[in-house]
């Protein structure tokens, strides 16, 4: 599950980022709130830790902002506001909880675990016959369950995500890979080849096309 956090104080940030990641969970962190409602599109997050105070964007903006297209993904302010007033425009804005600093990090996490178990953000991505669950990381062609590797599910979910969109060599590596220096992307051939083979997609099926000199494409027409 993917965490963004948007907190401008980078002493907050690092401990919240290492604690989640010990956890098991992947997290994104952007300094302030134009950054972060350009990561929340970029990278779909599962739930979002939203600061109040930050720069180019307050927190109640940005939350306003990705309610105006998503209205399921758990938003929790983190602040230090705490007046019935700022509680209702929080709430108001769409965030979904609301925890005063200073917090535990046991109680955040309990938090973020009650909001996963309830979200209704469970729909399950498809690409004709394939269907991905994020939840519980599985993967099916019908109704026959397929075992991909991590890497194999992270590169299958990053493009079915953006289907119908060219994913270049470079995105795919500094997302799916977390590699931002230069880097041989063949890898990226072998790994969708051994998808393509699990899935049992021949060569004539273009649910994951290669697009010669660019990327790949998850394309259903």
């Amino acid at each position: 599950m993917k965490i963004l956090i948007v907190e401008d104080e980078a002493g907050i940030s690092n401990f919240l980022k290492q604690g989640l990641e010990e956890e098991g969970y992947i997290v994104f962190v952007a300094a302030d709130g134009l950054t972060g409602l350009e990561t929340v599109k970029k990278e779909t997050p599962d739930l979002i830790l939203l600061d109040w105070m930050l720069p180019k964007l307050t927190g109640l903006e940005v939350c306003e902002a990705i309610r105006t297209y998503d209205k399921k993904t758990p938003i929790l302010f983190l602040t230090a506001k705490d007046t019935v007033q700022e509680t209702i425009d929080g709430l108001r804005a769409g965030a979904n909880d609301y925890i005063k600093k200073p917090f535990s990090f046991e109680e955040l996490l309990e938090r973020i675990k009650i909001h996963f178990r309830n979200d209704t953000k469970t729909d399950v991505l498809t690409l004709g016959t394939i269907s991905i669950n994020p939840l519980s990381h599985q993967v099916f062609v019908g109704d026959k369950e397929v075992m991909l590797t991590q890497k194999e599910y992270d590169l299958l979910k990053y493009l079915v995500e953006r289907k119908g969109t060219v994913c270049t060599r470079n995105s795919i590596i500094e997302d799916v890979w977390d590699i931002h220096f230069e880097y041989d992307t063949g890898v990226i051939d072998v790994f969708i080849n051994a998808i393509r083979k699990k899935l049992n997609l021949s060569k004539d099926v273009e649910l994951l096309k290669t697009i010669r000199g660019v990327g790949y494409i998850a394309n259903e027409n």
